[in-house]
């Protein structure tokens, strides 16, 4: 019985002997495993500290040199300057800028300015909120407002001088200490071995004009539709289908408060929207580059016989008081779908990038979504001067960007056409079948507006929609009691409908716009140094 006890003892000190080696073993190599990851982050440190140390091989410890200081140039240097960067702002010339267009933000845009924490650039310069628009045609009209239920109280569109916006924009990014923001006209890219390695510009002080250069590991050209630079960094197919001829109106009453106003007008679509308390800004488009001289008065005339008898009799006085105190001014509509060139040390960006047709005011939702995902991608990298795989990686910005910048301008591109004015009794049609369509309210109407205002920039929602439009135009053609020129005007609609929208989809890419997952672009990683 002793020894049965003994054994029994024996066996317990054993299992007991065995749990207490297991436990100190885990113990030590916890130790252990701490020591290492110890020594890990101490090596991540020193490369931080040596990463560091050769970012600062640019000139005057320069990170990134932005040329251009408009509403993307501005609101990149802000965010990257945010995240730690050290950044050059070029502008060719940083007075108020004082344009007929760049007026309008849409929701979407506005979302991507309180991401980028500018929201406030919209203050204390009279802005108006926008919360839809109203639409027009031969005598009737219908409210489109934006589906914003689901958004903060806060969340609607903006309206203001495009000017006092942009200078809100420079006066904050000045403000940050790690930012140097110059005047200067950039006149070209400095260039060793195919890589961009800063930029040549001109500057003026006290009557005298210098060229100076500026070198960093990576150059974002934002210098607008004008861009002498872009070039060299894609392949720009520049198309100019119209002109808009700006008009202010002074102390006018629209017939919708707070919204957008769009006159279906012959030859083409007439906007109107509040930039102040007391402006509304007219933009008249004749289509084609040509205009009516505004030195002999043929653009007046032109804007009297024209335009005015089209538009609600509530703005009529208003717009022929703007025409007769004179100030009309003209700005070219442009459009260029982006082609980039991959150029190690240089990006380009915003307007200079791609452009579309102005009608929708997508303009400046496009630059902010893409700040935004350019943003994303570069927060991650420590060190920028592997200029070579940092150009690989960036390859994904193209792709990235595409779903929210191609809905945006597909639609600009197909929107213009179809409310233009045309012999074509098919096109007539579908101008119709747009009008009634979105009249039809409900999905019919906040499906179109919430891709119109950057809400839900889905690139299929746009297609369905669009043939949607032709489809009920067919309906129309051959309801209740089809007959042979009704159906051939209707097979002639869906033709023009198909002229309209393929070509802008093709040249904004097929795969990356609606497929951009099979891209390998999209999936790339950081560099690892």
């Amino acid at each position: 019985m002793a020894m049965v006890m003994e054994i029994g003892n024996l066996l317990w000190g054993v299992l007991v002997g065995f749990f207490l080696a297991v436990v100190l073993a885990v113990g030590l190599r916890g130790k252990r495993r701490r020591r290492v990851w110890e020594e890990v982050a101490e090596e991540e440190e020193a490369e931080v500290e040596v990463g560091q140390e050769e970012e600062k091989g640019g000139g005057d410890g320069i990170d990134i040199i932005v040329v251009g200081a408009g509403v993307a140039g501005s609101a990149l240097a802000y965010t990257l300057a945010q995240d730690g960067r050290k950044v050059h702002v070029i502008e060719r010339d940083l007075t108020e800028p004082d344009r007929i267009v760049g007026e309008l933000l849409q929701p979407g845009g506005y979302l991507r300015l309180i991401e980028l924490g500018l929201q406030d650039c919209v203050e204390e310069i009279d802005a108006q909120r926008v919360l839809g628009y109203a639409l027009f045609k031969n005598g009737k009209n219908t409210k489109l407002p934006y589906p914003l239920e689901k958004f903060h109280s806060d969340v609607a569109g903006r309206s203001f001088h495009n000017g006092r916006f942009i200078q809100r924009m420079r006066e904050k990014v000045a403000s940050l200490p790690n930012v140097k923001v110059e005047q200067g006209t950039v006149t070209s890219l400095l260039e060793e071995n195919r890589t961009v390695k800063g930029v040549l510009y001109k500057t003026k002080s006290n009557g005298e004009e210098s060229v100076k250069e500026a070198r960093a590991p990576l150059t974002i050209v934002c210098d607008g539709c004008f861009s002498n630079l872009r070039r060299a960094l894609c392949s720009p197919k520049v198309d100019v289908p119209s002109c808009f001829v700006g008009l202010v109106l002074e102390n006018c009453k629209l017939p919708f408060p707070n919204h957008g106003h769009v006159i279906l007008a012959d030859p083409s679509p007439i906007l109107f929207y509040p930039i102040s308390s007391t402006e509304v800004r007219c933009l008249v488009d004749v289509p084609g580059q040509k205009v009516p001289s505004i030195a002999n008065g043929e653009m007046a005339d032109y804007l009297k016989t024209v335009v005015a008898p089209q538009l609600p009799p509530e703005i009529y006085d208003s717009f022929i008081g703007a025409i007769t105190k004179g100030n009309i001014r003209t700005h070219p509509n442009r459009s260029m779908p982006a082609a980039p060139h991959p150029t190690p040390g240089a990006l380009l960006m915003g307007d200079a990038f791609n452009m579309r047709h102005p009608l929708t005011g997508g303009g400046m939702t496009v630059a902010l979504s893409d700040i935004v995902v350019l943003r994303n991608l570069l927060k991650p990298l420590r060190n920028l001067h592997d200029a070579g795989k940092l150009c690989t990686y960036l390859e994904s910005f193209y792709t990235l960007r595409k779903p929210v910048a191609s809905t945006i301008n597909t639609l600009a591109g197909a929107l213009y056409k179809v409310f233009s004015a045309s012999p074509d009794a098919a096109r007539n049609e579908m101008r119709q079948a747009c009008f009634d369509y979105l009249s039809l309210g409900g999905v019919c109407s906040a499906g179109p507006i919430a891709l119109l205002s950057g809400l839900n920039p889905r690139p299929l929602s746009l297609v369905a929609h669009f043939f949607a439009v032709a489809i009920y135009g067919v309906g129309r053609l051959v309801v209740p009691f089809p007959t042979v020129k009704g159906m051939w005007i209707g097979t002639r609609l869906i033709s023009s409908a198909c002229g309209i929208i393929f070509p802008i989809i093709k040249a904004e890419g097929v795969r990356q716009m609606f497929f951009p997952a099979m891209v390998p672009a999209y999936y790339r990683a950081p560099p690892t140094k």
